[in-house]
């Protein structure tokens, strides 16, 4: 699946780790998105509920069909219904 395909997708229900964050506390959590905010992703994880800030973060989505996809959190930012909306340009290095 292409990256502009992913971020269009639902969170929801997906397997997600953590990857890099600026909070120290939130790296490595992984779990079920079992929520999504404009800002925040709620991770069922084997300790309780996490929220992890998107901005902050970096993560690795793990799709049904087992397909790994590594998302920079800035790309998220936005709620869910709104991403599909938006538009997305490549950027020119």
């Amino acid at each position: 699946m292409i990256l502009e395909e992913f971020v269009k997708h639902e969170l929801i229900g997906l397997f997600v780790k953590v990857s890099e964050s600026k909070n120290s506390a939130q790296k490595g959590v992984e779990g079920e998105v079992v929520d999504e905010t404009k800002n925040m992703l709620v991770i069922h994880s084997q300790t309780g509920e996490k929220k992890v800030f998107k901005g902050q973060s970096s993560f690795i989505f793990t799709l049904s069909d087992g397909q790994e996809i590594a998302v920079k959190g800035d790309l998220l930012l936005a709620r869910s219904e709104d991403r599909l909306k938006k538009k997305w340009s490549k950027k020119r290095w």
